[in-house]
């Protein structure tokens, strides 16, 4: 039988390349906490320098924020915390809460000109594009629902910092993150998403499969409160469930590159 041939150690250039990749590694594994939460700092307050930025008339960098975070969600105006206004939300009528709708502003925004009340398609366009005025205010770069997720799991991240070298943080069980973290926040979204998709555009009267869907779903507009609340709800349960997982495979990478850095002098 041949003899194998005896591993070459790393030399030169790429033991250097190796050792700075787990020098990193290590660090980030040791720090990656703080660096979840800043990321989250950024992500979840730049949405909300965007109307600060408008209403101090810096409108470029804040429509530059707008377009960055246009993608990851659809920045409703029905559906976006505003900030400078009359209000601090402009949900539509049928959501039927104490806040001025935003039908009651609809003659005043250029966005929703022609645009008929029954019309959610073109309607869901013109909030898109309605970023805000002087009298409504301006809108963040995120839903009430995204804000509050993403805020929640970084409040999440903060008191997980705080607790976790005083207490032995378990993961949540997931059957609980199904059914309270996500049972929510999916009844709310997808109940609304499907009694808009059975409702036709033009206000006519649903027909065959969209008029049982309707008998089941009833067209609703969820209102600020349900929107925050089931976010907030996912996102702290999101946080629970997976930074116990995440801190424990950290730790472990971290412990096994620190014995190595150590055993070649490195540390």
């Amino acid at each position: 039988m041949a003899t194998p041939p005896k591993k070459q150690p790393v030399t030169g250039w790429q033991r250097t390349l190796v050792i700075r990749t787990d020098k990193f590694i290590y660090n980030f594994s040791r720090h990656w906490l703080a660096g979840f939460n800043t990321f989250l700092a950024i992500y979840v307050g730049l949405p909300i320098l965007a109307p600060i930025l408008m209403s101090a008339g810096l409108t470029a960098p804040a429509r530059g924020i707008y377009m960055v975070y246009s993608p990851m969600c659809h920045q409703m105006a029905s559906r976006s915390f505003f900030l400078f206004g009359e209000q601090p939300a402009y949900p539509r009528e049928l959501a039927g809460t104490d806040l001025t709708p935003i039908e009651a502003y609809w003659d005043s925004i250029p966005e929703f000109t022609g645009i008929e009340t029954s019309d959610w398609v073109r309607f869901t366009f013109a909030a898109r594009d309605f970023v805000g005025n002087e009298q409504m205010g301006y809108k963040m770069a995120l839903c009430e629902r995204d804000i509050a997720i993403y805020g929640f799991v970084f409040i999440a991240g903060l008191l997980y910092a705080a607790l976790r070298r005083r207490f032995n943080i378990k993961p949540l069980p997931f059957w609980i993150f199904l059914i309270v973290g996500m049972g929510p926040i999916g009844l709310d979204g997808f109940s609304q998403l499907f009694s808009y998709w059975s409702s036709p555009p033009d206000g006519s009267a649903a027909t065959g499969f969209a008029a049982a869907v309707q008998n089941i779903i009833p067209l609703r507009e969820s209102t600020p409160f349900l929107r925050t609340f089931t976010g907030a709800l996912f996102g702290f349960m999101l946080a629970w469930l997976t930074y116990p997982h995440v801190d424990g495979g950290m730790g472990d990478t971290a412990n096994d590159l620190e014995r190595k850095l150590k055993r070649i002098g490195e540390l």
